[in-house]
């Protein structure tokens, strides 16, 4: 109702020709309310959808979320998906939910809707973090693309969000000696449909006014370790670094994450681990655990609300890891792969769409072997180049089909 109002009306004849609007908005309903807006080429973009969301106690809203998302679309005269992993599971997803209608369910809503799809990932911004990198990192871009040294500043065409990560992406033969797993055939490692492309402005959500009471105390811990346990030590010495940057919620399955890294801890594996990402009004019992055993291993704990902050604490950390239950693109992953992270992430959701077989693990037993071994040879990682491509998710790439997307004129036949 307040949207309603909130809608320009057009003074002039084809002043308004298209309405780009999000999936949580139910554009079924705002088109009943303003039919001036049915002349418009209605755009719908998914960054996530609620029919493969994974509900804890399933409730009447639930359903609603879900069946505004279809009402959309069949209003909608485009729908778009950031990932190609989106748009499937939720079109084949429609049939089975709509079962939860006790009578008189439409049919075909799938084959009605379909036409209408197309998948364009949401465009990434990388901002240059040279200036945050280590030494290592810095020779790997030295590496990859030639970054030319002159005295303390770094220079090159190529440097990450000058080039779009093409330094930390580029392909390259794995090291003979590196250990690192091979790609498993028969995987689909299209990662053109979801890595790092579209202009996603890569930074976490505005901090909310109330944060953990113990926010400034980590922020205290952050400064103490880096400054006073790594300083001095040359980076090939440190213990492996390994970062978390998702939201404190059960969705992103934090205690899979915990549990393979308090296994870690018991057998004395030396590591250092950032928590990352945003937290909201209930946190998962697992973190305070998980922050006590950890103890002396965590460099940092909690939201960043400042970017450079945030992307300089990427930039110092060697491995990211996902444990996702519910990922349909993953911002924050991307953004730690082009920050020099070797990603490790599910065999499944979006992520086989986006990264090479190598950076895939199947079970949290796989996970755990990966991150022992990574604790016993850090090197492999910091000598490690990124196998695969996320020049096709930045803005520069995607740009041009978003205007194209957005140029078309108003519609006649309403």
């Amino acid at each position: 109702m307040p949207l309603k109002r909130e809608v320009p009306r057009a003074k002039y004849p084809h002043e308004n020709r298209i309405l780009f609007a999000s999936s949580v908005l139910n554009l079924a309903e705002l088109a009943a309310l303003r039919p001036d807006l049915g002349k418009l080429k209605k755009v719908l973009y998914f960054h996530e959808n609620q029919l493969a969301y994974p509900v804890q106690k399933c409730q009447e809203r639930d359903f609603q979320y879900g069946y505004n998302q279809i009402l959309s679309c069949l209003v909608a005269d485009v729908v778009v998906f950031n990932s190609a992993f989106n748009m499937e599971s939720f079109l084949k997803s429609i049939g089975k939910f709509m079962k939860l209608i006790p009578d008189h369910r439409p049919k075909d809503l799938e084959k009605i809707i379909r036409p209408k799809c197309q998948v364009l990932y949401f465009p990434v911004r990388f901002p240059d973090v040279s200036r945050f990198m280590p030494e290592h990192k810095l020779a790997r871009l030295e590496k990859v693309i030639g970054v030319k040294r002159n005295g303390d500043a770094y220079q090159s065409e190529g440097l990450p969000g000058q080039q779009e990560s093409r330094a930390v992406m580029k392909t390259s033969d794995a090291h003979p000696e590196s250990g690192l797993c091979e790609p498993q055939p028969g995987l689909c490692t299209t990662q053109h449909e979801g890595l790092l492309s579209p202009a996603a402005a890569p930074v976490q959500a505005e901090a909310p006014e109330s944060t953990n009471s113990c926010q400034g105390e980590d922020k205290q811990r952050l400064t103490f370790n880096l400054s006073n346990i790594l300083s001095g030590l040359d980076y090939q010495q440190r213990p492996l670094h390994i970062a978390w940057p998702h939201r404190w919620e059960h969705d992103k399955d934090p205690e899979t994450f915990f549990k393979v890294l308090m296994k870690l801890k018991e057998q004395d594996l030396p590591f250092h681990v950032s928590v990352l990402g945003e937290t909201f009004s209930e946190i998962p019992d697992i973190f305070s655990e998980a922050r006590e055993v950890l103890g002396s291993s965590v460099l940092h704990w909690g939201y960043l609300p400042s970017k450079d902050d945030y992307f300089r604490a990427l930039c110092t950390a060697d491995v990211v890891v996902s444990t996702a239950k519910h990922e349909f693109f993953g911002v924050a992953m991307i953004e730690a792969v082009h920050c020099g992270c070797y990603p490790l992430c599910p065999k499944a959701l979006v992520y086989p769409e986006i990264f090479p077989a190598e950076y895939l693990y199947s079970t949290p037993e796989q996970l755990f072997k990966r991150l022992q071994n990574f604790c016993k040879r850090p090197d492999i990682v910091r000598r490690h180049l990124y196998k695969g491509e996320t020049a096709g998710f930045s803005w520069a790439a995607l740009g041009s089909k978003f205007r194209s997307l957005l140029a078309a004129e108003p519609r006649e036949d309403l």
